[in-house]
């Protein structure tokens, strides 16, 4: 690729998503408007500094009138006072306008999450995650705090200053001027190199939050298989990268910031060198010197600023563009029909096909009927599709062909939250928020009481072992629920799902890492928590599917067999091989 094409698609600065950006500010228009207004008086106030203080040495000193000496030193102060303030209250306005604006974009973009298919999750590192909705939504403060609010006041500056320069000297203005080329340049330069610097920044943060949260989640794994002195290694060569880069972005700053105090000084002398020269012909005041010398300096100070807050707005506009890219991502389930009424529990797959990737059919036609209330079990080796089935179910996943439906509705048509509402799955792996027993139960649902809770509980007999623990049902389980065991969890799980009376009940592997006296509670659970409604049960122990009204045998992705535990078992087809090879050492 050449350079124009590179600098085509990554273009020092995108307007788009700096016009995206500011399409937030309507909800606090009053205070951007308040900060605009007090960024204008604070470009104007500027001037008055060196306009007086010419003045003074001018008009004054060389007359030694005390009297306006003391006047216009006390309007000095007094607009340096304002000055002051105005600046106090334009920073305090800009970064609350920024944190408003994160806070609303932030809310958003976890909504948005939170309507993902599971697929999404499937394939997208939860670092990434993490720092587009931590670091790079906070980093688009700044485009506010230190970017274009603060640019367009020193742009602004920029006019009065030179404005009020050449109608003082246009002979020294013009000398000012001569540098201003050199400085442009430079700064052009500088944009860009440091514009790459940072998106290569911003990747490599997203990486090393990947990296980290993955192996402190893998830590046991690690230790277990003694690969600490590798994974270090690994980590360390992402900092050094990340080190590296940082350190190239602080390179370009060494250059360009000596180079803007270099240029500002070369003005100066060019200044004075002039006033001293026979060939100015024009008598230079003192005062003009010196004016000329300060608005110099004060000059090339936003000059400076400019480049430097161009830099930062540029750190926000990338960290914007991959907020932005990630809310715009196709990837929600569809929930935008009506259907909103109970469900009696009737299922059917229509010659459903499905996969996760192009390149691999997971389920290959699949069609059953369940009627409400009928308990079925669907068994296999491990990569047959069962989880599969029930993924689809919830509509976490959307099938390449066929349709599911449910009381003769295809779940597409079912109204946003409702079929989340009609269905409750315990999963084998259970996932508990660091939260208490009773917020992990009742996930903060208002329609579920303290005393329904604890019927429930004491219903399928998890009770006992809550009410043993420090705090009972306010117990911590902390992250994940590592607090608990692989059965109190499974038997926390049970119980959320009963609380919120599905009409179609699915137990995915609920009973595979638990022991022999939790395997008998959970047991005696599912009889009660599945009576009178639809039921679902993918399991490897016999114990857990013997009750079923019928067994569907998974291979490669097809049902190969369908019927109960005695007719499948005198049928000397794949499940009695799965019986005899798995069921019964488990008896």
């Amino acid at each position: 690729m050449n350079a124009a094409n590179k600098n085509k698609e990554n273009p020092t600065f995108n307007w788009f998503v700096l016009k995206r950006i500011f399409q937030n500010v309507k909800a606090y228009k009053r205070i951007f408007i308040s900060a605009f207004f007090l960024t204008i008086l604070i470009s104007s106030l500027g001037i008055a500094r060196p306009i007086l203080i010419k003045k003074i040495l001018d008009d004054y000193i060389s007359t030694k009138d005390l009297y306006h000496i003391q006047l216009f030193a006390g309007i000095l102060l007094s607009t340096l006072i304002v000055e002051a303030f105005s600046q106090y209250r334009n920073a305090i306005l800009t970064a609350s306008l920024g944190q408003n604006i994160i806070l609303d974009i932030r809310k958003r973009l976890f909504r948005h999450l939170l309507e993902f298919k599971h697929s999404f999750f499937d394939v997208t590192p939860v670092g990434i995650l993490v720092t587009r909705s931590v670091s790079d939504v906070e980093a688009l403060a700044d485009v506010f705090s230190q970017g274009f609010i603060v640019i367009m006041g020193d742009i602004l500056s920029l006019v009065v200053f030179l404005t009020a320069m050449f109608w003082v000297n246009w002979k020294l203005s013009i000398i000012v001027l001569f540098t201003l080329p050199l400085l442009f340049f430079a700064t052009r330069i500088f944009q860009r190199g440091i514009k790459a610097t940072f998106q290569k920044i911003r990747n490599l943060i997203a990486s090393l939050n990947t990296f980290v949260q993955e192996h402190i989640q893998g830590m046991q794994v690690i230790q277990l298989f003694g690969r600490e002195k590798e994974e270090f290694e690994k980590f360390e060569k992402l900092n050094k990268e990340h080190l590296k880069t940082n350190i190239k972005s602080i390179w370009f700053y060494s250059i360009f910031l000596p180079v803007i105090e270099i240029l500002s000084s070369l003005a100066i002398a060019l200044i004075i060198l002039y006033s001293s020269l026979p060939i100015a012909n024009v008598k230079i005041t003192p005062g003009e010197i010196t004016f000329f010398i300060i608005l110099t300096s004060m000059l090339f100070r936003p000059l400076r600023m400019i480049a430097d807050r161009l830099n930062t707005l540029q750190m926000g506009m990338v960290a914007a563009e991959r907020v932005f890219k990630l809310m715009d991502s196709n990837e929600k389930l569809h929930r935008g029909g009506s259907f909103s009424s109970p469900l009696k529990g009737k299922v059917e797959y229509h010659d459903i096909h499905f996969r996760y990737r192009d390149d691999h059919e997971i389920l290959k036609g699949i069609s059953f009927t369940i009627q409400p209330g009928e308990k079925i079990a669907i068994v296999g080796t491990t990569g047959a599709g069962k989880s599969t089935v029930i993924n689809l179910l919830g509509g976490y996943y959307a099938p390449n062909s066929g349709n599911i439906l449910l009381d003769d509705v295809d779940i597409v048509n079912f109204k946003e939250g409702h079929l989340q509402e009609q269905i409750a799955v315990v999963l084998q792996d259970v996932f508990l928020f660091s939260d208490t027993i009773r917020n992990n139960i009742m996930m903060y649902s208002d329609n579920i009481s303290d005393s329904e809770m604890i019927e429930a509980s004491k219903y399928i007999g998890a009770h006992e072992f809550i009410t043993q623990l420090p705090g009972g049902y306010n117990f911590d389980v902390k992250e994940r629920g590592t607090q608990l065991s692989a059965g109190q969890r499974q038997m926390i799980a049970f119980l959320r799902a009963y609380l919120h009376h599905p009409a179609i009940l699915v137990l995915d592997e609920a009973t595979s890492n638990i022991d022999t006296e939790t395997e008998l509670l959970i047991q005696n659970a599912t009889e009660k928590i599945t009576a009178g409604r639809t039921s679902i049960i993918i399991a490897h122990r016999l114990a857990t599917i013997k009750n079923a009204s019928k067994i569907m045998v998974m291979e490669h992705g097809r049902i190969v067999e369908t019927g109960t535990l005695d007719e499948l078992i005198e049928k000397d087809g794949p499940f009695k091989l799965l019986y005899e090879q798995q069921f019964m050492t488990h008896k």
